[in-house]
């Protein structure tokens, strides 16, 4: 183990975990470096993972994943090889099918029984079917939302993390140290993440700074900060000043995240007119229409029957649905 001193100074020691040799390898392993006092932790499956595995290998490796699903799983941070996971989607959708047509059936055959036909044939039909379809593809579906929503997190607190590294510029830090303390700023959320990434490539996988860089560009799922990791090897690369650089993408982010910001408040003074509009004023306009018709009209009992869809259905779901796009809205400004 290779130890490092300085005159009144506790002695470093750095451990090095090897992979094993592989005689057939074209160049020998990369040694990983270890802190002192620390071991490796692979990432392990659990049991659920474990026994999926177990069960649909041979069918996962008959046809492999989508090589789309294993960069949506890098970039989502999910740590799972594709295979694992689409053995998983299988032993999930098995189990969804397996509950959905018992209760398809069931509840199908109460339905039959107590002389509704039409919604019995339906249960039976539609419930076993539409259960391990839908949870097929919302779960194949699952790395690429996961990967866009770290994008979108990693958009919103892009500009901040760029004032921080251009104040870290200014003061002539090296870059590696600079994104190793970006990695240790957690109020950034996941740019700190990825700066995490890209020091763990540096520090413990031994790759220079200038790969991590690189590496960390392709498996980001933001597009400003994939744009601003690459300007960064290039600006490197061509032998241009970086200081520069940083500030001037701190003043774009700035600029940018301003009016995003007014964009934003612009659509929620849209939709304030709009819920004032349609959720307030025309249910209220539609159940005195329909009140009176039911009162001096024909058809008093349907009429109340609609009455009553407005009031229990009509009117909750809409309030609902604005003030789920008002949160998001709030969301993506915070």
């Amino acid at each position: 183990m290779p130890a490092t001193s300085t005159p009144g100074a506790t002695p470093t020691v750095r451990r090095v975990a090897r992979a094993p040799v592989d005689p057939n390898a074209a160049t020998p392993p990369r040694p990983v470096r270890l802190k002192r006092g620390e071991q490796p932790s692979p990432s392990s499956l659990n049991g659920f993972q474990r026994w999926a595995w177990r069960t649909f290998r041979d069918r996962v490796l008959a046809r492999p994943p989508d090589p789309a699903l294993e960069d949506n799983l890098l970039k989502a941070h999910m740590r799972v090889r594709a295979d694992e996971y689409m053995a998983q989607v299988y032993a999930t959708t098995l189990i969804v099918g397996i509950v959905t047509v018992a209760a398809g059936v069931g509840v199908g055959v109460l339905f039959l029984l107590s002389g509704q036909f039409l919604i019995g044939l339906l249960l039976l039909v539609l419930l076993p079917l539409l259960g391990p379809v839908g949870t097929f593809f919302a779960l194949q579906g699952t790395p690429a939302s996961k990967a866009k929503e770290r994008g979108r997190k990693i958009d919103r607190k892009i500009s901040p993390a760029m004032s921080f590294v251009s104040a870290m510029a200014s003061a002539d830090v090296n870059i590696d140290q600079i994104f190793k303390e970006l990695a240790r700023q957690k109020i950034y959320g996941e740019v700190a993440e990825e700066a995490a990434w890209i020091t763990r490539d540096t520090e413990l996988l031994g790759v220079d700074i200038l790969t991590a860089i690189r590496n960390g560009a392709q498996r980001s799922p933001s597009k400003r900060f994939q744009d601003f990791l690459q300007g960064v090897v290039t600006t490197a690369t061509s032998g241009g000043q970086l200081k520069p650089y940083f500030l001037l993408k701190a003043e774009q982010y700035e600029r940018e995240n301003k009016l995003e910001q007014l964009q934003r408040v612009e659509t929620m003074g849209l939709l304030a007119e709009t819920f004032v509009t349609v959720v307030v004023a025309f249910p209220l306009f539609l159940v005195i229409i329909i009140a009176i018709f039911a009162i001096i009209g024909g058809g008093g009992a349907f009429m109340i029957d609609v009455l009553w869809g407005i009031v229990g259905a009509m009117i909750p779901l809409a309030q609902f649905g604005f003030i789920f796009f008002m949160y998001t809205l709030a969301q993506e400004m915070g």
